[in-house]
């Protein structure tokens, strides 16, 4: 029995999708976060995640769950630019 291939393009997210769906999903990015309301709550996730510092006595669990919130971040950031930038 032969399986069709499904071709895909690598997302920012490591997850393989179909081209037209990536595309989509960045240009749905781009749109929500070019409104103010969007930069505004962009901004905020900006600043509880990438701009926080954790300082010297935090814990490891606490650093792995930042460590994933900024992760989330940059998975929007790049989307963003990948939506503007077609």
């Amino acid at each position: 029995m032969d399986r069709k291939r499904v071709q895909g393009v690598l997302g920012p997210d490591g997850v393989i999708r179909a081209p037209e769906r990536e595309i989509e999903l960045n240009s749905l990015f781009a749109s929500v976060f070019s409104r103010e309301d969007g930069r505004e709550v962009l901004r905020y996730l900006r600043s509880i995640s990438i701009e926080a510092v954790g300082g010297p006595g935090v814990k490891p669990e606490e650093l792995m769950h930042r460590e994933g919130m900024r992760y989330l971040v940059g998975i929007i950031e790049q989307r963003m630019g990948r939506g503007r930038n077609g």
